[in-house]
């Protein structure tokens, strides 16, 4: 636990050498966040506060696992290449658009890329040149965490890889995020989510019943990966501070999709048996238990037990349902299923969402109406949440971006910097951890080291 204070009390120190308090720090990150948490601006660190992270990946999983990292505190050091930078800052429309007088050329930020990486700092870097990889070992002395994402041996050639840089900094948490992982016969594939959703099962899963297999609306295997990820780097400072040594994190998208299967892959071990499929939005083993048709839409109903059929059945005005063999039990239901369901669905069509909503509310039967995404951002629900949070970009305005998810009593993350521009904090990382010159960065610079 010494080691975890210490590494608090560190990042402290550096905010003073700053001539900032961290008080004025705090305020100075709440500076153009239209709404934060009260319990943020208490002075209280971030859980953290005072660790460092080298963030070598692109595009989402592992982004997405790093600005987890930075949400919670830590200083998100971002490697990019020099040009183009994240692959996702191409990735548009939409852009959030650069002011008139920012003096930046082009269509702006790209959506993509805001998403995935607020609370960090920009090092446009070049590998080819021996210049760029000194500056990156530098770092990794300096660094707490390292994440990757590049195939399995690619950094070895620049001696970045975790046995290389263990000799540096022997308490380095090294993260590899891969599509298959650093062994087995696909460890050498370059991965995607959507193919590791094919492969792996959760395309098969999803669907309408008799439609074809479709991936998921977001990538989510990307996401489960960031967080898989993200969660076992926090597990491995716990464990650092008790041995003082750092590791290897080894994470494929394909394991974490794999064991995202949860109760289908379960179910599937124990009886052996082929799984039986998509189900679209119903249930294999529940009845009633999916979306049906409104006049204006569609709302999800969940009777999941006999007592909430019956809160059904009162509500479409079916109340003899109850008392129908067919319907009287989960299984008879089940058995019945198509009729069932095609009843139910006559009666929800007669009527708007917005009047279903009303039919059932406060009955205690799940229900819910099928919202798109302005839907949801807009929802009165997320707004009392403060799920969606408005923050002064520099170079583009005020932008809108989804919150952080989790509430904390005292260490409530807050989204303390925009996302970067490419490049935007490299004179202050090389100055400010390598000690480096106005003069030594600019010479950097005109090699095309770094930008």
């Amino acid at each position: 636990m010494s080691q975890i204070r210490g590494k608090a009390v560190s990042g402290l120190a550096r905010l003073s050498r700053s001539g900032s308090s961290p008080a004025q720090w705090l305020n100075a990150a709440a500076h153009g966040i239209r709404r934060y948490s009260a319990a943020a601006a208490s002075g209280a660190p971030l859980p953290l506060e005072g660790y460092r992270v080298l963030d070598m990946t692109r595009v989402l999983a592992g982004p997405y696992c790093t600005q987890i990292l930075g949400d919670l505190g830590a200083e998100v050091i971002k490697i990019e290449h020099p040009t183009r930078g994240d692959d996702t800052r191409a990735w548009g429309p939409p852009y959030a658009k650069y002011k008139p007088e920012s003096g930046r050329e082009g269509p702006g930020e790209s959506a993509y890329f805001l998403g995935a990486n607020r609370n960090k700092k920009s090092l446009g870097l070049s590998f080819q040149h021996q210049g760029g990889v000194d500056i990156l070992h530098k770092l990794a002395a300096k660094c707490d965490i390292l994440v990757e994402n590049y195939l399995p041996g690619t950094l070895k050639k620049y001696s970045m890889d975790y046995e290389s840089l263990r000799k540096i900094n022997p308490g380095l948490i090294y993260a590899s995020i891969t599509g298959y992982g650093q062994t087995g016969p696909y460890s050498n594939r370059a991965g995607y989510d959507v193919m590791v959703e094919a492969e792996f099962g959760l395309m098969h899963i999803t669907g309408s019943r008799d439609g074809p297999p479709v991936k998921v609306g977001v990538a989510v295997t990307d996401l489960t990966t960031g967080l898989y990820t993200s969660n076992s780097i926090m597990a491995a400072l716990l464990s650092r501070a008790r041995t003082g040594k750092g590791q290897h994190i080894d994470v494929a998208l394909s394991d974490c999709q794999t064991a995202t299967l949860a109760n289908i892959a379960s179910s599937a071990l124990i009886s052996g048996k082929k799984d039986s499929g998509r189900w679209g939005t119903a249930h294999p083993s529940i009845v009633p238990y999916r979306a049906f048709k409104t006049k204006d839409g569609d709302i999800l109903i969940g009777g999941g037990n006999d007592r909430l059929f019956g809160v059904l059945c009162d509500g479409i005005g079916k109340s003899h349902w109850k008392d129908d063999a067919k319907f009287k039990t989960n299984a008879d239901r089940v058995a019945h299923r198509n009729e069932l369901e095609a009843e139910i669905e006559a009666i929800t069509q007669q009527r708007t969402t917005q009047e279903w909503l009303e039919v059932f509310e406060g009955s205690g039967m799940p229900y819910a109406a099928i919202n798109d995404v302005q839907g949801t951002l807009n929802h009165s629900h997320t707004k009392a949440r403060d799920m969606v949070i408005e923050i002064d970009h520099e170079y583009c305005g005020p932008i809108k971006m989804v919150n952080t998810p989790v509430k904390y009593s005292e260490t409530q993350p807050i989204v303390r910097t925009p996302p970067p521009v490419l490049g935007q904090h490299t004179d202050e990382i090389l100055s400010e951890h390598l000690g480096l010159s106005e003069s030594d960065i600019a010479a950097l610079k005109d090699q095309g080291v770094v930008r």
